[in-house]
């Protein structure tokens, strides 16, 4: 029996996650205004993954906003058969900083905060990384994905370079 819910299964493996609820205020002629900033991360666990932010007087409008701002900035990224990222990469928005290394197959997403979040995610299972300068969970977010959109393969480099996947690996 073939289902015909193409539409809804392709927005059912998506998994959303919250990093941060902030409140926040602005002040207005009349005083405060009170209002609410959830930082989202929303990913399929097979190499795409985005993240957004949602501003909104209630929590849930935050939320549901952040979730539609994480789907329009989505990114893929080129997972190894080990569930690794290719090769080792920085990545940068802001002040903050992500390094992030391969690992060996069954060391698990060695990272903290947002960046640990996004890895997961995104369907890596084995990485080593480190944030460093600001501890901001908005900008390492989006310092992480800066840097898995810069992934490659070795195809895509060998691609780019106009030579053969043998040359690469210098056989």
């Amino acid at each position: 029996m073939v289902s015909k819910k193409k539409g809804k299964e392709q927005d059912n493996n998506w998994e959303e996650r919250v990093v941060q609820v902030r409140r926040v205020t602005k002040v207005v002629k009349g005083g405060k205004k009170l209002s609410f900033r959830a930082i989202l991360v929303v990913g399929n666990e097979k190499g795409q993954i985005g993240v957004g932010i949602g501003k909104a007087s209630d929590v849930i409008g935050a939320v549901k906003k952040g979730v539609t701002d994480a789907k329009k900035h989505l990114v893929s990224v080129p997972l190894t058969k080990s569930n690794s990222i290719p090769h080792p990469i920085n990545g940068t928005s802001g002040a903050a900083q992500v390094i992030m290394r391969p690992s060996a197959p069954g060391s698990g997403v060695i990272a903290g905060g947002s960046v640990r979040t996004v890895l997961e995610l995104s369907g890596v299972k084995n990485i080593l990384a480190k944030q460093l300068g600001s501890s901001n969970a908005l900008n390492n977010a989006r310092a992480t994905l800066n840097a898995l959109s810069n992934l490659r393969t070795f195809n895509q480099t060998a691609k780019d370079r106009n030579i053969s996947i043998d040359y690469l690996y210098g056989r």
